[in-house]
């Protein structure tokens, strides 16, 4: 399955020493006292008969050279591009009819992918490479991700996962000639070898059922035919659309939400000690058990206190029972949404300059890119994965399919 991963090229690599340059050739440009307008142009000088040379040096299988033009990363060159006469000459460093060296866009898509805005890598590129880049070409470049961001969104999945978080963030886009708060819902999924995939993103205005229902369709329309556990914060309509598509799923509420829920009832100082009081419930070693520590939490004291907690817990119950069916190892890894929350908190920090997006594709587009780079380290596998797997392998059988190890 093809999954968004992070690339270092050679020449990025931390580290590596950069060509010296002989004495004699920097004293033919170091005459005595140089302004930066004069260090700039001796610079671009230098390079111009680097190009030259270098595509020279390609053309030692062919003849014939003639003038032509291209773009590099520090601004315009005119160079001279070398060619044959039969025209069968294919330059490698600046191809024909190109004006930008390839590395110029992966620049700006590092720069755009990092939350910086179209005015932020202007101003950028000109303070650093002394190039003047225009906001339409910034806005190409960008776009040409747009075709990335559709395949990986129609990209087939596995058959089976075991474990698949749901969460959101909200963001501001503009909708109609409005601004509108939206959400972007993500799905977190830890596949049969222990590690971690963003399966989507979709943008919705309101949840509900009816929303819930066209995720979870899209995700069995790309070949997802089981998820044995889905994790939420109590998403508005999940249960019901979950139940539709994937009957068999059991649906898991966050117990850390529920538990900080309970606990904004209280002020600071009495939260540690709430806390204590609830913990015997979400610890306890059955869903029956469970059931007599909430009833003793709610005729105690704190119980009491804040009676509005007891009724709480009991709305959400259907959906927190199914944390007691499994050993401690299981119920680590799903009692909290703390990791898709992660992602979601790494995508905020990358969205945080912006005020809001002009449509759903530019939110889209960015957080696409980001997640690019945030998942680069999703290669590694969830912890005690291996006593998680056999766990699911007894309690699922033949629905979990393990793979070879």
């Amino acid at each position: 399955m093809p999954r968004m991963k992070k690339t270092m090229k050679a020449a990025d690599a931390p580290g590596k020493d950069l060509p010296k340059i002989p004495v004699e050739l920097i004293d033919h440009f170091v005459t005595g006292p140089m302004s930066a307008e004069a260090v700039m142009a001796a610079s671009q000088a230098f390079k111009k008969a680097l190009i030259e040379r270098a595509l020279g040096a390609e053309l030692t299988h062919h003849l014939g050279y003639a003038p032509g033009a291209a773009r590099p990363d520090t601004g315009p060159l005119r160079i001279e591009v070398p060619r044959d006469r039969a025209g069968s000459f294919e330059p490698v460093l600046v191809g024909r009819h190109e004006r930008r060296f390839t590395g110029f866009d992966d620049k700006i898509i590092a720069l755009y992918a990092r939350g910086m805005t179209v005015r932020e890598i202007q101003g950028f590129m000109a303070e650093q490479y002394g190039s003047e880049v225009s906001a339409e070409l910034i806005s190409t470049v960008t776009e040409e991700v747009m075709a990335e961001v559709q395949a990986w969104q129609g990209r087939p999945l596995e058959p089976m996962y075991p474990v698949v978080f749901f969460d959101a963030l909200r963001v501001k886009i503009r909708d109609e000639g409005q601004v509108r708060n939206k959400a972007i819902y993500l799905a977190l999924a830890v596949l049969p070898d222990g590690t971690r995939d963003v399966l989507g993103l979709w943008i919705e205005q309101t949840e509900g059922a009816k929303f819930w229902l066209k995720v979870f369709n899209d995700l069995k329309t790309r070949g997802v035919g089981d998820i044995l556990i889905a994790v939420t914060d109590g998403l508005k309509g999940i249960g019901e659309a979950l139940e539709a598509v994937f009957p068999q799923a059991a649906l898991q509420t966050c117990i850390v939400h529920l538990l900080r829920n309970s606990l904004s009832f209280a002020g600071w100082k009495e939260r540690k000690l709430l806390a204590a009081a609830l913990r015997p419930i979400y610890t306890a070693v059955s869903a029956e058990a469970a059931l007599a520590e909430l009833e003793a939490f709610e005729r105690g004291p704190w119980g009491q206190k804040f009676p509005m907690i007891g009724p709480a817990w009991r709305r959400a119950w259907e959906r927190v029972t199914p944390f007691f069916a499994y050993p401690p190892a299981v119920r680590r890894l799903i009692y909290t949404t703390n990791a898709i929350e992660s992602l979601n908190s790494q995508l905020r920090k990358v969205i945080k300059t912006r005020g809001h997006f002009p449509s759903d594709d530019a939110a889209t587009k960015l957080l696409w890119l980001a997640l690019r780079n945030i998942t680069a380290e999703h290669g590694r596998s969830v912890r005690e994965w291996r006593e998680v797997m056999k766990q699911l392998a007894i309690a699922y059988g033949e629905r979990f399919s393990p793979v070879a190890a």
